[in-house]
This record gives structure tokens, sequence and C-alpha cells, in this order.
């Protein structure tokens, strides 16, 4: 039991009946005008011209049709794109006012035709739309550079690698004559191909050329970027301790959940880990399963013990967990030659299959493709992807940002935190990726080294208090606003010498174990949101270790209910949107996360849902909870789903899932509220309880993991009088119907809480209730 005698296993919720349908109207369509519609039709005639002649330009491509930069002044679906510029066929959306397009010389004619009427006065098909292009040009060299190819520049050393995406064309016949044609040009110029990824949704070449090639590669039709390979930048300072002299460490119950850690390899002998090991292997060409760089060995630690340094003060190291690591990074840290993505597949479908793991750590962030907002791209599309179709969780860290990264502060201690929240600290690949669990860090320490030496000197002064972000966290939100990170844990934290300008920062870190544990050292302290990262992913195994039976989605919910904001940091930022950006839903209190309390109990419920559907849940809630005065009473709803993805897209999600907390008197009430209102946008005109609620659900709902909690600390008599009810909807945009089940799986998890009273015995009072619902269910 996870948490001693007075533990229960947590409840299941049913669903209320009806289903109903959502069956919202097309909302109304604005009427766009121009000024001078005649001129309007110039412009764009003068500029569609300008666009083909500079298309014609591209070097080759698996077909002859020409790419067009089509730019908007309002959000406009790409089909309706398609249909005003007469069949061109849409290949990318980058954001809500541009569009990519593969257009053939007949259909750009004929569009051209379209605009010749609008210049003369008349009134085309599809004018609506056309009032809404702002430009036409193509995809010049500029756009196809990675951010990292940008900043860099191409290398000095020839040959080098490069990574190039190709645009996903999403039709099998027509992606395999794009990749054909691509390999035979690039071997026509003595390019290597080193390895590539291809998937219906994602399409990357691994390259070795010369500068000559690269410079022609940004003007390949068919190519969407070109960058440098990733940079994992991880700055491993090591702060050694002193040997330890430990108990024989036993080893995890047979049947006990796998965590995978898929790093730099594992010190599989070391006397901490190696009874809980299951298998240590290696998915790198060439290279063996031990760690030679040390970082995937501390990970290991963190993700096995959760907090190394307890065990180390209670001189005891017990597993609950079986321990398997992957080695994707080399002696460097890098995966190079080969792509990261391939190797991370091949790991994950190994364990999967072989052992059964579902909870994966990878403790990394790429520093070339930090998150700029627009599209998702690069390894955070296949975490998404293999998140869904193999029901595996992957938690990964938001990034640090570390001395000399543009945008890092002059003065640390000075400049915190404003800097965390600015534009040169966004995440880094794959944290912006929706399916995962993407982990900020906080700082737990605030004494490092200098200063327990040099107590005596006020120069050496840490950057943050206890609680607060961690100075080298990075900060979201991810795609349409998404909440990221969505938890933070203890990482490490910094301390500056005031003397030299705080510029000069030195790690305060936290406690694992060491891969160079022979030489007598068998841990070590290190700081970053790698190391943040695997403490959530320590709990989420351990969940499913106790919910065996439980989805991934079921998992990310229960953590998420189980967060909490943390004071310290909503003292640094007045403004709620700068907060959730750095911390997220807070930091998971694993008190109750395990098995339900009396005094707080969560309930979870697992569904299918249609698309246009509401699902209704009674949250069971005793009439005790409402009793007594300036009580800490509080309800926590969260639900999770993973949706198809695609990069090309804006939206990203093929489907969207949602909840609303409301009250009513009856189920036939809530569920007839919902109807009437059922014509409006994604019933807008039914709000949910909006004060003491942290998280509004229009902030919410970007995500695929959603949690919002209600405090009750003087309940009104109102408040006391009828029934809450938790409310689902699912509505996929157009786009995505294609690309979802019929069904889709969400998870949903309520915990019920009032932890300034012990006596009230919520669980057993909750879970009476449940029965009496199942007996009037049972009835004839």
């Amino acid at each position: 039991m996870a948490n001693g005698d007075d533990s229960h296993p947590h409840l299941e919720l049913d669903r209320e009946q009806p289903v109903t349908e959502r069956r919202p109207g097309q909302p109304p369509r604005g009427r766009r005008e121009v000024d001078d519609p005649a001129g309007h039709g110039a412009n764009l005639r003068y500029r569609l011209g300008e666009a083909r002649a500079a298309a014609e330009r591209d070097l080759g491509g698996g077909d002859d049709r020409r790419l067009i930069k089509i730019q908007l002044t309002a959000k406009v679906m790409p089909e309706e794109v398609a249909r005003a510029m007469t069949g061109v066929e849409v290949v990318s959306q980058e954001d809500d006012t541009l569009v990519l397009a593969f257009a053939t010389d007949q259909q750009l004619d004929d569009f051209e035709a379209r605009l010749t009427t609008l210049v003369g006065g008349g009134r085309p098909s599809y004018q609506n739309v056309l009032y809404a292009l702002r430009d036409l040009d193509h995809w010049t060299p500029d756009d196809r550079r990675g951010w990292a190819l940008e900043r860099k520049g191409f290398p000095d050393d020839e040959p080098f690698a490069l990574d190039v995406e190709m645009w996903p064309l999403g039709r099998e016949g027509r992606d395999s004559q794009q990749r054909a044609a691509f390999e035979s040009w690039l071997l026509e110029r003595e390019g290597r191909i080193i390895d590539k990824v291809l998937k219906p949704y994602l399409t990357i070449y691994r390259i070795e050329c010369r500068r000559q090639l690269g410079e022609e590669l940004l003007r390949y039709r068919d190519v969407r970027s070109v960058d440098l390979l990733p940079d994992f930048g991880l700055d491993l300072r090591l702060v050694l301790t002193p040997v330890q002299e430990l108990e024989e460490v036993p080893p995890p119950p047979e049947d006990a959940a796998g965590i995978v850690v898929l790093d730099s390899g594992l010190a599989a002998g070391h006397p901490a880990l190696a009874p809980a090991v299951g298998e240590a292997a290696s998915f790198l060409n060439g290279a063996g399963p031990d760690d030679d760089h040390g970082h995937g060995t501390f990970v290991s630690g963190i993700a096995l013990y959760d907090d190394v340094e307890e065990c180390l003060r209670r001189g005891r190291f017990t597993p609950s967990l079986r321990l398997f690591s992957g080695r994707i990074l080399d002696r460097q840290n890098r995966g190079d030659p080969q792509l990261v993505e391939n190797q991370i597949e091949a790991a994950v479908r190994y364990f999967v299959e072989e052992y059964g793991c579902r909870v994966f750590n990878l403790s990394y962030g790429d520093k070339n493709k930090p998150y700029l907002g627009g599209h998702v791209a690069g390894l955070a599309v296949t975490l998404d992807a293999l998140s869904r179709e193999l029901d595996v969780l992957f938690v990964v860290p938001t990034g640090n940002l570390s001395p000399g990264d543009d945008g890092a502060p002059d003065d640390w201690r000075v400049e915190y935190p404003a800097y965390l929240t600015g534009p040169d600290a966004t995440l880094l690949d794959p944290a912006p990726a929706l399916n995962v669990l993407t982990v900020g860090s906080i700082a737990r320490e605030n004494l490092g080294q200098q200063q327990l030496r040099w107590r005596g000197d006020p120069a050496y002064r840490t950057v943050a208090a206890t609680d607060q972000p961690s100075p080298f966290t990075r900060s979201g939100p991810s795609v349409g606003g998404a909440i990221k990170p969505d938890l933070v844990d203890y990482g490490g934290n910094q301390v500056a010498d005031v003397r030299t300008g705080g510029g000069a920062v030195r790690p305060i870190g936290v406690v694992s174990t060491a891969h160079n544990f022979a030489t007598g050292n068998p841990f070590r302290t290190d700081s970053g949101t790698s190391f943040a990262a695997p403490r959530v992913a320590h709990a989420a195994a351990r969940l499913l270790d106790e919910l065996p039976d439980a989805s991934v989605d079921l998992c990310r919910a229960m953590l998420v209910a189980h967060a909490e904001p943390l004071p310290a940091c909503a003292d640094l930022f007045p403004e709620e949107e700068e907060q959730r950006n750095v911390v997220g839903y807070g930091i998971v209190n694993r008190s109750a996360l395990y098995r339900s309390l009396e005094n707080c109990v969560t309930l979870w419920a697992e569904e299918l849902i249609q698309d246009e559907r509401h699902h209704f849940f009674q949250v069971p809630i005793p009439r005790e909870f409402w009793t007594g005065r300036n009580r800490d009473r509080q309800i926590t709803v969260a639900l999770a789903h993973r949706p198809a993805t695609r990069t090309t897209r804006i939206d990203y999600r093929a489907s969207s899932i949602s909840f609303k907390f409301v009250k009513a008197d009856s189920l036939n009430e809530v569920a007839n509220r919902f109807n009437r209102h059922i014509d409006k946008a994604v019933t807008e005109n039914v709000t949910e309880r909006g004060s003491s609620r942290r998280f509004a659900e229009r902030v919410r709902s970007k995500g695929t993991v959603q949690a919002s909690t209600w405090r009750f600390t003087q309940p009104s008599q109102t408040t006391k009088l009828g029934s809450w009810f938790v409310v689902v909807t699912r509505k996929d945009p157009a786009w995505g119907q294609s690309l979802s089940a019929d069904r889709e799986p969400y998870a949903l998890a309520v915990a019920i809480a009032d932890r300034s009273a012990f006596d009230v015995r919520l669980y057993a009072r909750i879970e009476a209730q449940l029965r009496q619902r199942a007996r009037v269910r049972a009835r004839p």
C-alpha cells in the first residue's frame, strides 16, 4: 500500500445518462470587404506573377507543380483557400494567416482568370476568401533556414551534417514520388544520406554534404526546412560527494512496473541500481549500453528512487520499480550520425514489446530547436504519434537556459525572474509536444557549497528561493497557447558571486548516482531541468504500478489533479499568465496520489466519446463536506486525451476534448441547459463556477491534459444546494475527422479534499454514495 494502512483504492466514477449530441450550428461567417476590389485584385494578380516566376527558380521536386506561399489578413480554413484558388493542394498551415500550397500551371492560370474577373468589376466565386488574401509569394531560402542555421550559419569544416525536413504530403504515392526524386537529386550532387525518418506525418533526412549543396537545399522545392544537428547542451559540472556505506539493496517486487530511461546509457553495476536493472540496451550503432558520459546514470537514479538525497539520509535504498536503460546518445551526449527519432522509436517499441514498459523518461532538449510559436516540429511530433499509437507516456524537460545562450542574463540574480518569460527562454524540442508531460524545474536548496564554506561572506547569494523557479528553467506556452510546462519538480538552483556582477553562477545541484562509482564516489550533484523530469516519471510509473490497467491518459490526469500551486512562485509573478507559463499546474503532491485517504479522495473514469457529443458525470459530494467554516476544501477536475496530430496544421490537434464543472438541481436540468445552448459555439453560454478557480476553461482547454481547482473556504447556502456535474465535450476540426477515431478515448480524475479536517470521513461517505447509485442503476 502506497500510504500506509489508512489509505484506500481510488474510486471509479460512472458516467450518467443521457449522452447528448452537441449539434452546433455553423458560426456566423462575417462578410469581408475591401475598399477597392479592383485594386485588390490587380495587386494580387501582380504578386501572383512574381510568385510564379520565383517558384520556377526552385530546384528539383517530385513533380512539376509550383510551391506558393499564401498570406491572409485573417484565419481562413485551408480547405476554403484551396477551393478559392481553383483546387490547389494545401500542404501546410504554418500559422493562422500563412498557408503553403502546391499548384499546377493550369490551376494558377485559372486563379489568375478569377483575379482578372475581380479587376474588371465582376463577382468571381469565393469572393469572400479572395478579399482575405493579403499577399502571394514563394517559399524562400530564408524561410527554409532553421533556427540554428539562421543564427550560426553552415559549419566551417566540410563536409558537415544537416537535418532536412520535407513537406509531408500525406499520400503514400505522392510521398514515395517526392522521396525518390529527392534522394536521386541528392546523390547526383554527391550528398550522402546518413539516416532518415519516413512517416506519413514526418519526413526527415540527415545528410552529409558540402557548402554548395547546403545552399542548393535551401532552394529545393520540397524542402520545408534545413537546420543544424541537435545540440543537447548539457554542461555537467561535477561536485563529488563523500563515499557512502550502503546497506545491501534488495530487488524490487517481481511484478513491479518498469521505467525506461532513454539517455547516454547506464552504469548497470552501480550498487544502488544493479538489483533493479531489468535490461540496459544500446540503440546507438557501434556502441554498447554502458554510460560513458554520466548523464544517463544520474537521471536513472532519480527515476528509480525519486529522492536520492532522502535515501542517503535514511541510509537505505529500496527500489519499488524495475529500471530499464536505452542508450540513444554517445559519450558527448549526442545522437549523431543517426536521427534520434529513429533511435527513440526503436527503443520504445523494443521495451514495450519485450517488457510491457509504458513510462519513458527523455531528459534532454535540443538547443538548436527552441519553440518560437507556430507549428510543432522536430522530435515532439514523433513523441506525440508514438504516445497515441502505443499508449506510452513520455516525460521530458523544458530544457535549460545556460550561460552563453542567447538571452541569458548578464546578471542572473538582478534580472531574475523577468528573463524566464522572455522570448529567448522558450521551450526546447521536444518540450512543446502535447501528448507528453513536460516538466520545468524549481529550486529546493538555497545554500550552495560556497555559502556553506564561507558563511560570513555576503557576496555569495542564491538566485532563487526555495520553491521558486530554477534560474535555468524555460517557459511555455506550446502550440495554440497550450499550458507548458505541465508540471514542475526539483532540479536545482544557482548561486552568484555579486562581486563579479552576477554573471558567473555556480550550480546548487540535486543528488543522484554517479557513473564512475568504482573510483569511490557513487554519488554526485548536478542541476538542470533534466533532473526534474525523472521525478515526475517516477511518480507516473508508481501510479501505473498501483493501477496496472489504467491508461496513460488516466495517469496524466491523476498527476495534474494532484498538482498544487507554489506560493513562492505566485509572489514572483503577479500576472497569472506568466506564472503558468513557468510552473504550469504546479508540483505533484504525492500524499494521496497513489491511493486515496479519508480526507482526500480521487475518483476516476475512462470513456470513449464521439464527435459532437457531451458526457455527464455527477460528482458525489457528501453533505458533511460543506459543514463548518474556514476549512481548506477543494475539488480538482482533470482530463487527459491523446489526439492524432499533424504538423502541417496550426491547430495541430485533430481532436479536441474539454470539460466544464457546473452546478444544477438535477441531471435533466444540466442536460437541458447544454442542449438549449447547443447551437452556440462550444456551448460558450453555459458557464461554470468562476470564483476561487485556478485555470479558466479557455486557458486549460488548449492542451491535451487539463485541470482546474475550485476552493470552498466558506461555501454559501446556494453552493451547498443542488448537485455538481462534470460535463465532457468533444469537438473536432473538420480537417481532423479523417485522422480521429469514431470514439476517442479520454480519462477523467476528480480529487475531493478537505485537508483541514480529518474526521469528516470523506472516503467512506463518497464510497457509500457510489454504492447507492449502483444499486439504483441495477433495479429493473
